[in-house]
């Protein structure tokens, strides 16, 4: 492989040195070893200076700059070291027109390989059927497990989003609630609606789904917590999807006068804090970081040694959880930014 070779031609231009550098038999000779030493070196520089990838990468996601989506470009800037290549990073914000165009423009400027999320499957599946079709690998993470096979993704890296509800509606039926209250960030993002689905189809009592509002907007969403528990005060939980809904289920239970048992999903400093208070009782980990981090590596296999991964199955991150006895742990890893 290209790495290989240059590898292998800086440890020859090193050992030119070596050898030269060992010779002192005598003045004339000393100053033909000089000469070599002076060729070896510039080997080396050229090495350096050659060093490189003749490929680009695309990660174009929904995401934006909050805890969750830092970590996910964290770790793509991390792998793009770890490779040599350059890698495009692209959070949209929620916007799916955005997104596609960005999909678009990574076509156009022949890219080698594209990993995108699929939070709004409907808005960006003509942009993602664009990048098979132009013949580039295609690859999905984080929102897509249910669509990457009739995209023609190679795989997906992330989470099955229903069993991911599953467990924290088991881990609700064990904290002994009732009535739970799962509140959404994002009104259109199909996995979330799922970690609500998956929470129904395993707790014990009633679930209610609501959007309360983005994490662009805190106060809207302890406000619109705050409203759902005053109008129905047999809420006793609630399970926010996402790693900000939880400390603002907190603040809203504060502001009512309730006492509730509080779930969340995903990692933050603040949420880690909060478990380790005993405040909330866990969060739903799905490793964001591989979901960064996996795709770029899977994609630069692909294109230089044609290895694909997952055989057509999803390669799963999570579920995890984060609990009383795990948070001391977990906590020095996000404050690394890699959890």
């Amino acid at each position: 492989m290209p790495k290989l070779w240059k590898l292998l031609a800086a440890v020859l231009a090193i050992s030119l040195i070596a050898a030269s550098c060992g010779d002192d038999d005598d003045d004339d000779d000393a100053a033909e070893p000089a000469a070599t030493t002076t060729a070896a070196a510039a080997a080396v520089d050229d090495v350096v200076e050659t060093q490189g990838c003749d490929h680009t990468f695309h990660v174009i996601t929904h995401g934006d700059s909050g805890v969750f989506w830092s970590v996910v470009e964290a770790a793509v800037s991390d792998a793009e070291a770890a490779i040599g290549c350059d890698v495009v990073y692209f959070g949209s914000n929620n916007d799916a027109l955005a997104q596609s165009q960005e999909i678009e423009a990574a076509i156009a400027a022949g890219s080698s390989g594209i990993a995108i999320s699929l939070a709004d499957p409907a808005g960006v599946s003509d942009a993602a059927a664009a990048v098979v079709d132009a013949g580039i690998p295609l690859y999905t993470l984080n929102s897509g497990v249910n669509n990457y096979k009739d995209l023609g993704a190679v795989t997906h890296v992330g989470q099955t989003e229903v069993v991911a509800g599953n467990g924290a509606g088991e881990r609700f039926n064990a904290l002994g609630a009732s009535h739970v209250l799962c509140a959404r960030q994002e009104q259109s993002n199909v996995a979330l609606e799922e970690r609500c689905e998956g929470l129904a189809e395993t707790f014990n009592g009633q679930v209610t789904s609501e959007f309360v509002g983005l994490d662009a907007n805190p106060d809207e969403q302890q406000n619109s917590i705050a409203a759902l528990l005053q109008a129905d005060t047999s809420i006793d939980g609630v399970l926010g999807v996402g790693p900000n809904l939880p400390l603002r289920a907190l603040a809203a239970g504060e502001q009512a006068g309730r006492e509730l048992v509080i779930g969340g999903f995903d990692l933050s400093g603040d949420l880690i804090d909060s478990i380790e208070a005993g405040d909330v009782a866990f969060t739903v980990d799905q490793q964001q970081y591989l979901q960064g981090y996996l795709p770029v590596v899977l994609m630069y296999l692909q294109a230089t040694n044609q290895n694909t991964a997952g055989g057509g199955l999803p390669i799963l991150t999570g579920p995890g959880f984060v609990d009383t006895g795990n948070a001391s742990i977990v906590k020095a890893l996000v404050q690394q930014g890699t959890r």
